[in-house]
């Protein structure tokens, strides 16, 4: 195993940069025995993860406009209707590089998003939006928004 420590702190702890670098090095070397195995396990797991938040981070920001799209139709704006698109397409973006994340585009992760989402929308309009999610998953990706 090749010497992890920088100062008192395992390398994974006191330079993440280096490490990963270090862990590419030896894999393309195989010289796996010298691998960080237990942090190499954690990262590659938080790769799917972080795959999966951007996606639903989409899917809450859409939800948040769709809200205030509906429930403020008289201030409407380009700037909502042109979140709205590039949320939509950043989901497609990511299901092209990751097509195993569709499992996350349901009526249930929507509900899952719709919390968080329907904050965000009250903390800039002060509107009381309804408690239960009034979108499913093909209203939030598929809908379209015009201005009036």
């Amino acid at each position: 195993m090749i010497n992890m420590e920088k100062s008192s702190k395992p390398l994974y702890e006191s330079d993440f940069s280096l490490w990963a670098e270090t862990m590419a090095d030896l894999l393309d070397q195989g010289r796996f025995t010298d691998l960080d195995i237990e942090n190499l396990v954690e990262e590659v797991r938080d790769l799917s993860k972080r795959e999966r938040d951007r996606l639903l981070s989409s899917l809450r920001l859409i939800v948040h406009h769709l809200l205030k799209w509906d429930y403020q139709p008289q201030r409407g704006s380009r700037s909502w209707q042109l979140t709205i698109q590039r949320e939509r397409n950043n989901i497609r973006f990511y299901l092209k590089d990751s097509p195993s994340l569709k499992r996350y585009l349901t009526d249930e992760w929507v509900m899952e998003v719709y919390d968080n989402a329907r904050l965000d929308a009250l903390k800039e309009t002060n509107l009381d939006f309804p408690k239960d999610c009034p979108y499913g998953i093909a209203t939030a990706l598929e809908r379209p928004i015009e201005l009036g």
